[in-house]
Protein backbone atom coordinates (compact mmCIF):
# COMPACT_ATOMS: atom_id res chain seq x y z
CA UNK A 1 0.00 0.00 0.00
CA UNK A 2 1.06 3.19 -1.17
CA UNK A 3 1.58 6.46 0.98
CA UNK A 4 0.57 9.46 -1.17
CA UNK A 5 2.34 12.76 0.29
CA UNK A 6 -0.81 14.86 0.00
CA UNK A 7 0.07 16.73 3.14
CA UNK A 8 2.47 18.16 5.40
CA UNK A 9 3.56 15.29 7.95
CA UNK A 10 4.05 17.07 11.68
CA UNK A 11 7.72 17.11 12.56
CA UNK A 12 9.12 13.92 14.34
CA UNK A 13 7.65 10.81 15.32
CA UNK A 14 3.92 12.12 15.46
CA UNK A 15 3.93 12.24 18.54
CA UNK A 16 1.84 9.25 18.97
CA UNK A 17 -0.89 11.88 20.28
CA UNK A 18 -3.91 10.56 23.45
CA UNK A 19 -6.85 11.41 21.88
CA UNK A 20 -8.63 14.42 22.71
CA UNK A 21 -5.86 16.41 23.25
CA UNK A 22 -3.29 18.88 22.53
CA UNK A 23 -0.33 17.14 23.62
CA UNK A 24 1.77 15.11 22.07
CA UNK A 25 3.42 11.33 23.89
CA UNK A 26 5.60 12.42 27.04
CA UNK A 27 9.26 12.71 26.83
CA UNK A 28 10.91 9.02 27.08
CA UNK A 29 11.47 8.56 23.31
CA UNK A 30 14.62 10.78 23.07
CA UNK A 31 15.40 11.92 19.83
CA UNK A 32 12.95 10.13 17.91
CA UNK A 33 12.58 11.08 13.97
CA UNK A 34 10.25 8.34 12.15
CA UNK A 35 6.67 9.43 11.36
CA UNK A 36 3.65 6.93 12.92
CA UNK A 37 3.06 5.95 9.00
CA UNK A 38 6.76 4.89 8.91
CA UNK A 39 6.85 3.07 11.72
CA UNK A 40 3.37 1.38 10.77
CA UNK A 41 5.27 -0.47 7.41
CA UNK A 42 8.06 -0.95 9.27
CA UNK A 43 6.74 -3.15 11.70
CA UNK A 44 6.00 -6.76 11.45
CA UNK A 45 5.40 -10.21 13.36
CA UNK A 46 8.64 -11.15 14.20
CA UNK A 47 8.90 -14.79 15.52
CA UNK A 48 12.72 -15.16 15.75
CA UNK A 49 15.22 -13.27 18.06
CA UNK A 50 18.78 -12.81 18.14
CA UNK A 51 19.59 -14.39 22.13
CA UNK A 52 21.48 -11.22 23.23
CA UNK A 53 19.32 -9.38 25.85
CA UNK A 54 18.04 -5.61 24.67
CA UNK A 55 20.53 -3.00 25.53
CA UNK A 56 20.36 -0.76 28.67
CA UNK A 57 19.19 2.47 26.57
CA UNK A 58 16.41 0.66 24.83
CA UNK A 59 15.17 -0.65 27.68
CA UNK A 60 14.85 2.41 29.59
CA UNK A 61 13.40 4.50 26.62
CA UNK A 62 10.77 2.05 26.27
CA UNK A 63 9.88 1.19 30.15
CA UNK A 64 9.98 5.60 30.47
CA UNK A 65 7.35 5.21 27.32
CA UNK A 66 5.22 2.82 28.52
CA UNK A 67 5.36 4.74 32.10
CA UNK A 68 2.99 7.18 29.75
CA UNK A 69 0.52 4.41 28.45
CA UNK A 70 -2.17 4.27 31.08
CA UNK A 71 -5.17 5.96 30.12
CA UNK A 72 -7.44 4.29 26.87
CA UNK A 73 -9.05 7.36 24.88
CA UNK A 74 -12.26 5.29 26.20
CA UNK A 75 -11.27 6.02 29.62
CA UNK A 76 -9.76 1.97 30.27
CA UNK A 77 -6.87 2.32 32.67
CA UNK A 78 -4.18 0.36 32.22
CA UNK A 79 -0.55 -0.56 33.72
CA UNK A 80 2.49 -2.26 31.24
CA UNK A 81 5.62 -3.45 32.20
CA UNK A 82 8.95 -4.93 30.51
CA UNK A 83 9.88 -8.66 31.48
CA UNK A 84 13.41 -8.62 29.89
CA UNK A 85 16.24 -11.13 30.67
CA UNK A 86 19.24 -9.39 32.07
CA UNK A 87 23.01 -9.47 30.71
CA UNK A 88 24.28 -12.86 30.91
CA UNK A 89 20.81 -14.82 31.96
CA UNK A 90 19.46 -15.05 28.34
CA UNK A 91 17.70 -18.09 29.36
CA UNK A 92 15.38 -16.39 32.42
CA UNK A 93 12.66 -16.57 30.33
CA UNK A 94 12.72 -19.88 28.74
CA UNK A 95 10.03 -20.74 31.24
CA UNK A 96 7.25 -18.21 30.04
CA UNK A 97 5.32 -20.84 27.56
CA UNK A 98 4.73 -19.48 24.11
CA UNK A 99 3.66 -23.01 22.64
CA UNK A 100 7.00 -22.74 20.62
CA UNK A 101 5.53 -19.64 18.74
CA UNK A 102 7.95 -17.69 19.44
CA UNK A 103 12.17 -18.46 18.94
CA UNK A 104 14.75 -16.82 21.25
CA UNK A 105 12.58 -14.06 22.58
CA UNK A 106 14.48 -12.07 25.68
CA UNK A 107 12.06 -9.80 26.52
CA UNK A 108 8.45 -9.37 27.00
CA UNK A 109 5.76 -6.91 27.13
CA UNK A 110 2.99 -7.56 29.70
CA UNK A 111 0.16 -5.64 30.39
CA UNK A 112 -2.93 -5.24 32.36
CA UNK A 113 -6.10 -3.16 32.10
CA UNK A 114 -9.01 -2.86 34.38
CA UNK A 115 -12.49 -4.12 33.61
CA UNK A 116 -14.65 -1.22 31.50
CA UNK A 117 -16.96 -0.92 29.10
CA UNK A 118 -14.13 -0.72 26.62
CA UNK A 119 -11.22 -2.02 28.30
CA UNK A 120 -10.24 -3.94 25.50
CA UNK A 121 -10.61 -1.58 22.69
CA UNK A 122 -8.26 1.11 24.68
CA UNK A 123 -5.45 -2.21 25.89
CA UNK A 124 -4.90 -2.62 22.26
CA UNK A 125 -4.82 0.75 21.50
CA UNK A 126 -2.00 1.73 24.17
CA UNK A 127 0.03 -1.50 23.53
CA UNK A 128 0.25 -0.66 19.73
CA UNK A 129 1.46 2.58 20.36
CA UNK A 130 3.91 0.87 22.89
CA UNK A 131 4.47 -1.64 20.07
CA UNK A 132 5.19 0.96 17.83
CA UNK A 133 7.99 2.87 20.39
CA UNK A 134 9.93 -0.07 19.91
CA UNK A 135 9.66 -0.60 16.65
CA UNK A 136 11.51 3.08 16.38
CA UNK A 137 13.83 1.62 18.44
CA UNK A 138 14.91 -1.03 16.02
CA UNK A 139 13.48 -3.94 17.90
CA UNK A 140 11.14 -6.79 17.05
CA UNK A 141 7.73 -7.43 18.16
CA UNK A 142 5.24 -9.98 17.77
CA UNK A 143 1.73 -9.99 19.52
CA UNK A 144 0.66 -12.92 21.36
CA UNK A 145 -3.25 -13.55 22.38
CA UNK A 146 -3.86 -17.32 22.30
CA UNK A 147 -0.44 -18.60 22.23
CA UNK A 148 0.88 -18.03 25.84
CA UNK A 149 1.11 -19.55 28.94
CA UNK A 150 -1.21 -16.68 30.95
CA UNK A 151 -0.36 -17.72 34.70
CA UNK A 152 3.13 -17.68 33.90
CA UNK A 153 3.14 -14.47 32.69
CA UNK A 154 0.88 -12.97 35.79
CA UNK A 155 3.39 -14.16 37.79
CA UNK A 156 6.54 -12.46 36.27
CA UNK A 157 4.01 -9.17 35.98
CA UNK A 158 3.75 -9.41 39.84
CA UNK A 159 -0.07 -10.53 39.84
CA UNK A 160 -3.23 -8.52 38.62
CA UNK A 161 -5.70 -6.71 40.91
CA UNK A 162 -9.18 -8.36 41.51
CA UNK A 163 -10.81 -6.63 38.93
CA UNK A 164 -7.57 -6.34 36.15
CA UNK A 165 -6.97 -8.77 33.04
CA UNK A 166 -4.19 -9.65 31.19
CA UNK A 167 -5.46 -10.17 27.29
CA UNK A 168 -2.68 -9.78 25.56
CA UNK A 169 1.38 -10.20 25.53
CA UNK A 170 3.65 -8.75 22.96
CA UNK A 171 7.65 -11.05 22.53
CA UNK A 172 10.38 -8.37 22.33
CA UNK A 173 13.69 -8.60 21.26
CA UNK A 174 16.90 -8.17 18.77
CA UNK A 175 15.61 -9.05 15.23
CA UNK A 176 16.90 -12.48 14.35
CA UNK A 177 15.63 -13.35 11.68
CA UNK A 178 17.17 -13.51 7.80
CA UNK A 179 14.61 -11.80 5.95
CA UNK A 180 12.02 -14.92 5.53
CA UNK A 181 9.85 -13.77 8.26
CA UNK A 182 9.10 -10.26 6.03
CA UNK A 183 8.43 -12.20 2.92
CA UNK A 184 6.10 -14.03 5.05
CA UNK A 185 4.27 -10.82 6.29
CA UNK A 186 4.29 -9.44 2.95
CA UNK A 187 2.83 -12.59 1.73
CA UNK A 188 0.13 -12.21 4.68
CA UNK A 189 -0.59 -8.92 3.49
CA UNK A 190 -1.45 -9.56 -0.02
CA UNK A 191 -4.22 -11.50 1.42
CA UNK A 192 -5.51 -8.09 3.37
CA UNK A 193 -9.25 -7.89 3.00
CA UNK A 194 -9.96 -5.18 0.36
CA UNK A 195 -11.22 -1.57 0.41
CA UNK A 196 -14.08 -2.44 -0.72
CA UNK A 197 -14.98 -4.93 1.87
CA UNK A 198 -13.93 -2.98 4.62
CA UNK A 199 -14.82 0.63 4.16
CA UNK A 200 -18.18 2.05 3.69
CA UNK A 201 -20.12 5.28 3.19
CA UNK A 202 -23.26 6.30 5.04
CA UNK A 203 -24.17 2.77 5.10
CA UNK A 204 -22.97 -0.98 4.61
CA UNK A 205 -24.68 -1.17 1.16
CA UNK A 206 -22.60 1.53 -0.28
CA UNK A 207 -18.70 1.17 -0.88
CA UNK A 208 -16.10 4.10 -0.30
CA UNK A 209 -14.76 5.95 -2.33
CA UNK A 210 -10.94 6.47 -1.27
CA UNK A 211 -10.20 9.30 -4.32
CA UNK A 212 -12.81 11.47 -2.37
CA UNK A 213 -11.62 11.32 1.47
CA UNK A 214 -8.27 13.13 0.89
CA UNK A 215 -6.06 12.38 3.53
CA UNK A 216 -8.07 10.42 5.00
CA UNK A 217 -7.29 7.59 2.59
CA UNK A 218 -4.01 7.19 4.44
CA UNK A 219 -5.46 6.90 8.00
CA UNK A 220 -7.73 3.90 6.21
CA UNK A 221 -4.21 2.36 4.31
CA UNK A 222 -2.97 2.64 8.06
CA UNK A 223 -5.60 0.15 9.22
CA UNK A 224 -5.66 -2.44 6.61
CA UNK A 225 -2.12 -2.83 8.02
CA UNK A 226 -2.56 -3.02 11.31
CA UNK A 227 -2.05 -6.73 12.81
CA UNK A 228 -5.36 -8.84 14.21
CA UNK A 229 -5.61 -12.00 15.51
CA UNK A 230 -4.89 -15.16 13.26
CA UNK A 231 -5.05 -11.91 10.61
CA UNK A 232 -9.09 -12.24 10.57
CA UNK A 233 -8.68 -8.06 9.71
CA UNK A 234 -12.49 -7.70 11.92
CA UNK A 235 -12.96 -4.12 11.49
CA UNK A 236 -15.30 -2.34 9.56
CA UNK A 237 -15.74 1.54 9.08
CA UNK A 238 -18.62 3.29 8.06
CA UNK A 239 -18.04 7.42 7.13
CA UNK A 240 -21.11 9.57 7.47
CA UNK A 241 -19.64 12.89 7.20
CA UNK A 242 -17.16 14.32 9.65
CA UNK A 243 -17.82 10.74 11.67
CA UNK A 244 -16.11 7.42 10.61
CA UNK A 245 -18.10 4.71 12.69
CA UNK A 246 -15.91 1.31 13.65
CA UNK A 247 -17.69 -1.71 13.90
CA UNK A 248 -16.51 -5.17 14.70
CA UNK A 249 -17.36 -8.13 12.27
CA UNK A 250 -16.79 -10.93 14.58
CA UNK A 251 -15.43 -14.44 12.86
CA UNK A 252 -17.35 -17.25 13.70
CA UNK A 253 -16.38 -19.29 16.15
CA UNK A 254 -14.03 -16.94 17.27
CA UNK A 255 -13.57 -14.53 20.57
CA UNK A 256 -16.62 -13.83 22.47
CA UNK A 257 -19.13 -16.43 23.28
CA UNK A 258 -17.69 -18.89 21.48
CA UNK A 259 -16.78 -22.62 23.38
CA UNK A 260 -12.74 -22.90 22.54
CA UNK A 261 -12.41 -19.12 23.78
CA UNK A 262 -14.16 -19.99 27.30
CA UNK A 263 -12.81 -23.34 28.01
CA UNK A 264 -9.19 -21.69 27.06
CA UNK A 265 -10.32 -18.46 28.63
CA UNK A 266 -8.47 -16.87 26.30
CA UNK A 267 -9.44 -12.62 25.87
CA UNK A 268 -11.93 -11.43 23.41
CA UNK A 269 -9.14 -10.74 21.02
CA UNK A 270 -11.16 -9.30 18.57
CA UNK A 271 -12.19 -6.40 20.92
CA UNK A 272 -7.91 -5.52 21.22
CA UNK A 273 -8.24 -5.80 17.58
CA UNK A 274 -10.46 -2.99 17.04
CA UNK A 275 -8.15 -0.70 19.29
CA UNK A 276 -5.20 -1.87 17.55
CA UNK A 277 -7.13 -0.16 14.06
CA UNK A 278 -7.90 2.52 16.23
CA UNK A 279 -4.40 3.37 16.89
CA UNK A 280 -3.27 3.28 13.36
CA UNK A 281 -6.14 5.74 12.40
CA UNK A 282 -5.78 8.05 14.83
CA UNK A 283 -1.98 8.36 14.53
CA UNK A 284 -2.19 8.77 10.95
CA UNK A 285 -5.03 11.20 10.74
CA UNK A 286 -3.56 13.50 13.28
CA UNK A 287 -0.17 13.12 11.53
CA UNK A 288 -1.88 14.53 8.58
CA UNK A 289 -2.98 17.58 10.36
CA UNK A 290 -6.55 16.29 10.68
CA UNK A 291 -8.66 16.97 14.57
CA UNK A 292 -10.73 14.51 15.80
CA UNK A 293 -11.87 12.83 18.63
CA UNK A 294 -12.95 9.19 20.02
CA UNK A 295 -16.86 9.03 21.11
CA UNK A 296 -19.44 5.80 21.71
CA UNK A 297 -22.32 6.97 20.34
CA UNK A 298 -24.03 4.15 17.98
CA UNK A 299 -25.35 5.98 14.86
CA UNK A 300 -28.01 3.29 14.34
CA UNK A 301 -27.00 2.54 11.05
CA UNK A 302 -28.60 -1.11 10.11
CA UNK A 303 -26.54 -3.77 10.61
CA UNK A 304 -25.50 -6.51 7.95
CA UNK A 305 -25.84 -8.84 10.02
CA UNK A 306 -25.82 -10.37 13.66
CA UNK A 307 -22.03 -10.91 13.54
CA UNK A 308 -21.45 -7.43 13.06
CA UNK A 309 -21.59 -4.48 16.46
CA UNK A 310 -21.18 -0.98 16.74
CA UNK A 311 -17.60 -0.04 18.58
CA UNK A 312 -16.63 3.26 18.61
CA UNK A 313 -16.49 6.59 16.32
CA UNK A 314 -14.31 8.66 14.99
CA UNK A 315 -15.38 12.24 15.10
CA UNK A 316 -13.99 15.21 12.72
CA UNK A 317 -14.06 18.78 11.82
CA UNK A 318 -17.53 18.82 10.54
Amino acid sequence: MSWPATAPALPGWAKLWRSGMDEGVRDGLGDVNALASELIRRRYSCRTYRPEPIGEVERRRLTDYMAGRTAGPLGAQARFALVAAAPGDASALKRLGTYGFIKGATGFIVGAVRRAPNDLEDYGYLLEQIVLSATDLGLGTCWLGGTFTRSSFVRRFGGLAHNETLPAVVSIGLIGDDGSERIREREEGSRRLLSSQTFFERGFGETLDLSRVGVYAEALAAVRMAPSATNKQPWRIVRDGAAWHFYLRRTKGYGKGSALFTVLRIADLQRVDMGIAMCHFELVARERGLTGSWVVRDPGIPLPGKDTEYIVTWVGPS
